[in-house]
């Protein structure tokens, strides 16, 4: 029998496998956002303060992993119409998360082999997966930074970045959920800014944000469980969503409910059934 020393393959969410985690430099002790929506999707890195907050938040929207689904489900589509319809070659994956095939290299590289990504986050357990993340296409290429998104200086300088992307041909950058972890008073509008001017002509930008305004009391109940437990969740109107795209061109259909954005097979009864905004823009 062989054992493993990659505590992301020994440990995932067992009980005996939560010290290797705390060793890795993980803190297993209070929820993190990345392993509440991977408990929510069915994935198995995940601890009981996890479980215990997406418990906690299910309770107020009942329909909570249905959400979290539709909202990867966006990402895979916003993806492959980058790749596919936008001619997208290179990919910037923003607080990717926790791996869940298909992952982002996974839908482009399968339009365009040659298709590279760089793949970044700050939660350890991404860090500990990242070797998951960098299966690639022999033609095209993988790499992960291990960065923080408030950072954008520090990313767009790192040299695996720079190594993997060249910055003067189109990217797809994606913002995936992401956003509603940086609280108003550290501008994430700046943040995105910062990184949308780094972009040449003909990159694209794909975002999904969380909102109050399909269900306000619900998502209400849902921000003061996440304060209960430590978590940043900042919910943005339509028009905050908005201001993410400022000076590009929104495609169609514009800034919709993730639902509503290019639906595969017969449009939702209900578009405002998972309360995301979400959207695709290019760069003139």
């Amino acid at each position: 029998m062989t054992t493993s020393h990659d505590p992301a393959e020994r440990a995932g969410s067992e009980p005996g496998g939560r010290s290797d985690w705390e060793r890795f430099g993980v803190d297993t002790s209070a929820p993190h956002s990345a392993r509440v929506y991977d408990y929510w999707i069915g994935g198995k890195t995940n601890f009981a303060p996890d479980r215990a907050m997406a418990e906690a938040i299910e309770q107020a929207v009942p329909s909570i992993r249905e959400m979290a689904k539709a909202n990867r489900a966006f990402q895979a589509r916003a993806v492959h119409h980058l790749a596919e319809k936008q001619g997208i070659r290179q990919f910037l994956d923003l607080g990717t998360g926790i791996p869940t095939s298909p992952n982002t290299h996974d839908i482009a590289q399968a339009v365009n082999p040659d298709t590279r990504v760089v793949y970044v986050d700050n939660d350890p357990i991404v860090l500990a997966h990242a070797r998951a993340l960098m299966v690639s296409d022999e033609a095209g290429r993988t790499t992960y930074i291990h960065a923080d998104l408030r950072d954008s200086a520090a990313i767009l300088a790192d040299p695996a970045l720079t190594a993997t992307l060249d910055l003067d041909q189109p990217v797809g950058l994606l913002l995936i959920a992401v956003l509603m972890l940086i609280a108003d008073q550290d501008d994430p509008w700046t943040r995105v800014a910062e990184l949308r001017d780094a972009l040449p002509s003909g990159s694209c930008i794909a975002l999904s944000h969380p909102t109050q305004d399909f269900d306000p009391e619900a998502v209400g109940q849902v921000v003061a469980a996440a304060e209960h437990g430590g978590m940043t969740l900042v919910p943005r109107t339509e028009e905050e969503v908005a201001r993410f795209f400022d000076g590009w061109e929104l495609l169609e259909p514009g800034l919709s409910p993730i639902l509503a954005w290019h639906p595969d097979g017969e449009p939702s009864a209900d578009p405002k059934a998972a309360y995301y905004w979400g959207g695709v823009a290019r760069k003139k």
